[in-house]
C-alpha cells in the first residue's frame, strides 16, 4: 500500500485535504471520488510504500464485515462503495488487519478483479468455503444473499467453537492449579518434613519415602523433569505434524470412550452445514465435495468424503455412496436420501446440523457437569495423598520410635 497526500473538494464545494492509502494513484483517486470528493492535486507522500499494519482478523470482525457488506449491497449500493465505507470504518488500531485487507480487496476490484478473486488474494483470511460462495453469489446475481448465508454459516461455526472452548476452560484450569499446589508442596513443604524425619534415624513408610525422594530429584535435578516435557512436547508436536501422525490422531480422537461420540457429531455437524450452503448457494455438486472434504476437520472423515466424491463422480447417487461409509450415520443417508427424492438437499442437511448442534450443546453439558467432581476429586486425591504421605510418620511415631531404640 502507498500513501497519498490530496487536495479536493467535498459536495458543499469546501476545500478538505489528507492523507489516502491505496495500492496507486488511479486507485486513491478512485476511493476518494467514490466518498464523493472532486480531487484537484494528489501526490503521492514522500517515503514511498508504507507498511500497512499486518493484524490478525478476527471470526468476530470477519463476521461483521460480511453482514455489513450484504446489508449495504442489498440495500443497492455498488460493491466498491460498500467496501471503501467499510474500510474507512474499521479501527486503524483494533482492526488493523481487517483494514488493510479490505483496502486491498477494494483496490482490486475497482481496477476490474471481480470480488471472489479479489479475496482469493487473502486464503489466510477467506477460506475456500468462502471464496466459492461468493464466487457462486456473483455467477448467480445473487451476491447479497450469498453474504447473508455465509455471515450466518460463520456466526453458527464462532458459536460452536465458543462452545466447545467453555467446556474445556474449567477442566484446563482446575488442572492448572492442581500442578501448581502440586509443585509448591513438593518443592517448598515435603523437604521441611524430610529434615524433621532425617533426626529420627529410622526407616519410614513408603509413601513418606517416595514422596521425599521425588521431592529431592524434582529440587536437585529438575532440569532432567523439564527436558523430559519439552521433549515430549516437541516430539508430540513433530509427529502430529506427519501425514500418519495426524492421520493416527483424528482416527484416536473418534474412538476415544467419552470425547469420540462429541467429536464425531462436530465433525458431522460441521459436514452438513458446509454442504448445505455450498449446495444452496448454487456451487457445483464435485466442487461442493472438494471443499467440504478441505474443511472436514478429521483425517478419517476426509478420507470418506473423497470416496463419496469419486462415486457421485460415477454418476452414483449421493446417499447410496455415503451409506457405504461407516462414518456416515444412517440417519444422515437417509435424510440425503430424501432430500434426493425431493431435491431439496440443503434443507435436510440445515435440519440435521440444527439437531446434532442440540445435541452436541446438551453432550456439553452433561460432560462439563461430569468432569467437575471428577475433578474436584482428582484435586482432593492429589493434595491429600502429599499431606497424609507426610503425616504417616507422625501417625505411627510409636513404631517409628521404637524401630529407632532397636
Amino acid at each position: 500500500m502507498m500513501t497519498f497526500a490530496y487536495q479536493a473538494r467535498d459536495p458543499a464545494g469546501k476545500m478538505t485535504s489528507g492523507l489516502q492509502e491505496a495500492l496507486n494513484e488511479e486507485n486513491a483517486i478512485n476511493t476518494l471520488m467514490n466518498r464523493g470528493l472532486m480531487v484537484l492535486s494528489i501526490q503521492q507522500r514522500a517515503g514511498g510504500k508504507t507498511m500497512a499494519p499486518r493484524g490478525k482478523v478476527s471470526d468476530t470482525d470477519l463476521v461483521l464485515f460480511t453482514r455489513q457488506l450484504a446489508t449495504m449491497v442489498d440495500a443497492g449500493l455498488p460493491l466498491v462503495t460498500g467496501l471503501t465505507a467499510l474500510y474507512e470504518q474499521a479501527d486503524p488500531k483494533r482492526q488493523a488487519g481487517l483494514r488493510r485487507i479490505v483496502g486491498e480487496v477494494s483496490a482490486l476490484v475497482q481496477q476490474g478483479d471481480s470480488f471472489n478473486e479479489a479475496i482469493s488474494k487473502h486464503p489466510r483470511v477467506f477460506a475456500r468455503l468462502y471464496i466459492a460462495m461468493v464466487k457462486a453469489g456473483e455467477t448467480g446475481g445473487m451476491l447479497a444473499e450469498t453474504l447473508d448465508r455465509l455471515a450466518m454459516f460463520l456466526e453458527d461455526a464462532a458459536r460452536l467453537r465458543r462452545k466447545v472452548k467453555s467446556a474445556m476452560t474449567y477442566p484446563v484450569i482446575v488442572v492448572t492449579i492442581a500442578f501448581a499446589i502440586t509443585t509448591f508442596l513438593i518443592v517448598k513443604i515435603v523437604p521441611v518434613f524430610g529434615s524433621i524425619f532425617a533426626d529420627f534415624g529410622a526407616k519410614l513408610p513408603a509413601p513418606t519415602q517416595f514422596l521425599l525422594d521425588l521431592s529431592a530429584f524434582i529440587t536437585n535435578q529438575w532440569y532432567f523433569l523439564i527436558g523430559g516435557m519439552l521433549a515430549v512436547f516437541f516430539g508430540t508436536r513433530a509427529a502430529l505434524r506427519t501425514n500418519k501422525g495426524a492421520r493416527l490422531w483424528d482416527q484416536w480422537k473418534l474412538k476415544m470412550p467419552v470425547f469420540g461420540p462429541l467429536v464425531h457429531k462436530i465433525a458431522m455437524t460441521r459436514f452438513a452445514r458446509t454442504f448445505a450452503q455450498l449446495i444452496r448457494s448454487g456451487v457445483p455438486i464435485l466442487e461442493v465435495m472438494e471443499i467440504v472434504g478441505e474443511t472436514a476437520g478429521n483425517h478419517m472423515v476426509e478420507d470418506a468424503i473423497k470416496g463419496v466424491s469419486k462415486d457421485v463422480e460415477k454418476g452414483e447417487h449421493l446417499a447410496a455412496s455415503m451409506g457405504r461409509q461407516p462414518i456416515f450415520p444412517p440417519m444422515l443417508v437417509r435424510m440425503v436420501s430424501a432430500g434426493e427424492a425431493t431435491g431439496k438437499i440443503d434443507a435436510m442437511l440445515e435440519k440435521m446440523a440444527d439437531f446434532w448442534d442440540e445435541e452436541i450443546e446438551a453432550m456439553l453439558d452433561a460432560l462439563t457437569s461430569l468432569i467437575e467432581p471428577m475433578l474436584i476429586v482428582f484435586l482432593g486425591v492429589i493434595v491429600g495423598g502429599i499431606v497424609v504421605a507426610m503425616f504417616l510418620p507422625i501417625f505411627k511415631l510409636s513404631d517409628v520410635v521404637s524401630g529407632q531404640q532397636k
